[in-house]
């Protein structure tokens, strides 16, 4: 009998992936039920385990309640394996949002997750922290009755891909403003279709439904916030060529003086020093001639709109990461000012 068996009784196991498994278990001792990270004992993942510890202690001084973060209570060793001890909280948001067959929240029930989002990523940027993950599998609600959500699952798997990290451009926190603004795109009332993004720049449409179902999973606040409103990510494509091209498409190409900064930015965008755009993005055929890989056709999108959510995620989509929109300023957007604040922390899910 292991550590983990004598003092935890396994009841039901929540989730896997490649660190290890994730369980709800009770407490021998208190009767207690709590959720049991356990990673596997590979070096690789036991060095990712220790980094989480090590953000984890930093977090300690928040309070996970009123921060929306999740409660850790300390970890143990388990032969090889580390263990990690959280609360335990109820349906993460891609579960949720699969069992509506992924169509969207209407707006009175996105509001408040993002704030609650936005006051989440304010804290950890106070602490100095980027989470680096966030999509929909790591927001969890409390309780899916009447509660409010929180931000799970530090143990920074891996950079989202906003465009600064595909063109291995240096990046900061501003990467969670572009997740949180594609999650929000997944969760709007299946009556509304569309969300128009950057209209002021290119009449380009964010509050929308894109025709098709993508696998691929968000992880910045902006990415959060879209596919919150509509049910579906925001964009299309598992290979970064087609991400890029499709963020290009809809929302222009970033400017010539970030893409001058990108470890990677030729081997997407061919570089003339001869024109007055110095960047062109490379069309299929030479992209494919070049890597042997296969584009996929953009998908078309319809229009619709409502102004401030789109104002919001806008700001959160701004290809610039400077000028992105950061968590102390999406708390003060007018988008939540219709929902004082004393009425966040309830909203109902079923």
């Amino acid at each position: 009998i292991t550590n983990y068996q004598r003092y935890h009784k396994v009841e039901a196991f929540l989730g896997e992936g490649p660190f290890g498994v994730v369980t709800k278990c009770q407490k021998t001792k208190n009767k207690k039920a709590v959720a049991i990270k356990i990673n596997k004992s590979k070096p690789e993942i036991l060095q990712q385990a220790k980094l989480e510890i090590f953000i984890l202690e930093k977090l300690r001084r928040l309070d996970g309640d009123t921060c929306n973060i999740v409660k850790w209570n300390g970890y143990f060793l388990d032969g090889k394996r580390i263990c990690l001890n959280f609360e335990l909280l109820d349906q993460n948001l891609w579960d949720y949002m699969k069992d509506r067959n992924h169509q969207g929240l209407p707006i009175r029930e996105l509001r408040p997750i993002l704030q609650q989002l936005a006051n989440a990523l304010f804290h950890l940027s106070s602490l100095g922290i980027v989470h680096a993950d966030l999509k929909l599998g790591n927001i969890v609600v409390v309780n899916r009755h009447q509660s409010p959500v929180k931000v799970i699952d530090f143990g920074l798997a891996c950079p989202v891909r906003a465009p600064e990290v595909m063109l291995h451009i240096p990046y900061n926190e501003a990467i969670e403003m572009w997740s949180l603004g594609l999650v929000a795109r997944c969760i709007i009332d299946c009556v509304v279709i569309g969300c128009v993004i950057l209209r002021s720049l290119q009449r380009l449409c964010v509050h929308f439904r894109v025709l098709w179902h993508s696998h691929s999973h968000p992880g910045s606040m902006g990415e959060v916030a879209v596919e919150l409103a509509t049910g579906v990510p925001l964009y299309p494509g598992n290979e970064d060529y087609h991400v890029l091209k499709f963020i290009i498409h809809t929302q222009g190409q970033p400017p010539d003086y970030i893409l001058d900064c990108g470890m990677a930015t030729e081997y997407y965008i061919r570089k003339d020093d001869y024109s007055e755009q110095r960047w062109t993005f490379k069309m299929d055929e030479q992209f494919q001639y070049e890597t042997g890989d296969q584009s996929k056709e953009t998908p078309q999108h319809l229009d619709d709109g409502t102004n401030l959510l789109v104002s919001l995620i806008k700001e959160m989509l701004a290809l610039d990461p400077n000028r992105r929109i950061n968590p102390s300023e999406v708390l003060q957007h007018l988008f939540f000012d219709i929902w004082p604040i004393h009425h966040l922390s309830l909203f109902i899910l079923l």
